[in-house]
């Protein structure tokens, strides 16, 4: 090849890289780069075109607010709630997890749910878990609300050949069927940590037969077995469903204790921190929403069923209605020591008393706060709405206390037991019914464990030894339970709901305390 042919040649291919060069780079950069900016000028032209022959949204701020299925949370899935917020410029989208709550606590720490319907239980075992994986408070929810409190809508049901009492439970065959993370387990765990469950040990789980849901539990108890030491434990309306059988019973439910199974508005603190007056706004709707149902609550769950596909019947809906004390605006207030009326038990007492049950049944393995509750809570949006004037007409706190009437001795012993109370054994003097000082700690503990079974009556009864005078030995025990009753009414606990009694000496020289109730 002559040297003039091979010059042309590669000039040839100079040419023809370089040609495909710059294809390449028109394909790759310049021509997207021109259709991505006709498109860009495209589109702002359409978006100016849109807002030139449209309005301004009525909503200035959108809210995500996550709960579950639970009727409790029937007024904020009511229309009321939703016109209220309405009209204050502020829409909520309501986000149903299943009650799955430590995807709900994460939602509110990752700042995808700004507020929340909460157990208090589940929020502080799910803030102890997220503590344990290296998160702190600063990114937990606060409390800004309390939502509602069961009185009845959740319950221990069985058998009652099989499971008599509380005091049956003690058996370690018992088998308590239930929602993990659940009022149900709640009832449980406060369950056995008042009462003398030895063969449970300190943590019940192991007995534990975890279902997805109160209608799961529900189905099971229909297949069950009446001979087996099984408990049933359930929320309406599946509880007033297990009774229509003769053959069940209620061994206990959450109106014979308060200040347990409580359900709380919550909010995200960076949201509170930054948006104080949309959370006020949020809490005024819900309570309006509540004033404004309160004398047709029946009628809303009926409704609110149909939305959750839960299927029940009038007579349902008004057990469960009956079993849920939904907080009205007056009883935030008391509950959050806003105001002059704190007669409701405080927010940080409710949050004290939890914190105990879960940490003395292995739920926790530590107080998350460092034993100050008040870090989980924020009074001031009650506070402010207080001091605005709001108070919807007609409310008042209902009565959180009862009077137990006074019982005649053969009324005592008709009473339903519910269990042997937990209480460390007190200590008299040798041979007396003088109490030592010791045993005054164990009786002031009593007395304030008393206060969250408002509606039980107290037998205290005194055992004693075998040797020597029975008539004697019966005597000192009965006066060492008085000793013990005279001082709970000192500690004011009302004389109507307690007795001392001297049981036939069976050899221990112990006092017990024995719960009972009227029966059902």
């Amino acid at each position: 090849m002559s040297s003039k042919r091979a010059k042309v040649l590669i000039a040839s291919s100079i040419w023809l890289f370089a040609a495909v060069l710059i294809a390449v780079v028109c394909k790759f950069w310049i021509f997207p780069a021109n259709d991505a900016d006709l498109a860009a000028e495209k589109e702002k032209a359409r978006q100016q075109i849109i807002k030139g022959t449209s309005s301004d949204s009525r909503y200035k701020h959108n809210v995500t607010f996550a709960l579950d299925g639970f009727s409790g949370y029937a007024p904020e899935r009511s229309q009321k709630f939703h016109d209220e917020l309405a009209r204050k410029s502020i829409k909520v989208a309501l986000q149903d997890d299943g009650a799955n709550y430590q995807a709900r606590l994460q939602s509110l720490m990752s700042g995808e749910t700004q507020m929340a319907a909460f157990p208090l239980d589940a929020l502080i075992v799910e803030i102890r878990a997220a503590q344990k994986s290296g998160a702190d408070l600063s990114v937990m929810p606060s409390i800004v609300a309390i939502c509602d409190e069961t009185r009845g809508a959740d319950a221990m049901v069985a058998y009652k050949k099989s499971v008599p009492s509380i005091d049956a439970l003690n058996d370690s065959e018992i088998k308590f069927h239930l929602t993990a993370h659940s009022p149900s387990e709640t009832l449980t765990r406060v369950v056995s940590s008042h009462f003398q469950l030895d063969e449970l040990g300190t943590d019940p789980s192991h007995a534990f037969v975890e279902a997805n849901g109160a209608a799961e539990v529900y189905d099971r108890y229909r297949k069950s077995d009446p001979n087996t030491k099984q408990v049933f434990v359930m929320w309406e309306p599946y509880v007033t469903k297990a009774l229509e059988n003769p053959n069940m019973h209620v061994v206990v439910d959450s109106s014979r204790f308060k200040g347990y199974i409580v359900d709380a508005i919550v909010c995200s603190r960076d949201y509170l921190a930054k948006n104080p007056n949309v959370v006020k706004d949020v809490v005024e709707s819900h309570l309006r929403a509540l004033h404004s149902y309160r004398n047709t609550m029946t009628k809303l769950v009926l409704e609110d069923a149909i939305k959750t596909d839960l299927t029940i019947s009038e007579k349902q809906a008004e057990q469960l209605v009956e079993g849920v004390w939904w907080k009205n605006t007056l009883e935030n207030y008391s509950h959050m020591g806003v105001g002059s009326d704190r007669s409701l038990q405080h927010i940080e007492d409710i949050l004290t008393n939890l914190t105990d049950v879960l940490l003395t049944t292995g739920a926790i393995d530590k107080d998350p706060t460092d034993d100050r509750p008040n870090l989980l809570y924020y009074s001031k949006i009650l506070e402010d709405l207080e001091a605005s004037g709001f108070h919807p007409s007609s409310e008042v706190i209902r009565d959180d206390t009862t009077v137990l009437a006074k019982l005649s001795d053969q009324q005592w012993t008709k009473l339903d037991p519910l269990g042997t109370l937990d209480i460390d054994q007190l200590v008299f003097r040798r041979g007396s019914s003088n109490l030592e000082s010791r045993s005054y700690r164990v009786l002031d503990e009593l007395a304030e464990k008393l206060k969250t079974w408002p509606y039980a009556y107290l037998e205290i009864r005194g055992d004693g030894s075998r040797r020597g005078d029975p008539a004697a030995n019966k005597q000192l025990a009965k006066e060492r339970a008085e000793s013990a009753l005279s001082y709970l009414i000192d500690k004011g606990v009302n004389s109507n709901r307690v007795r001392a009694i001297g049981i036939e000496p069976t050899g221990t020289t112990s006092v017990s305390f024995v719960l009972g109730q009227l029966p059902y």
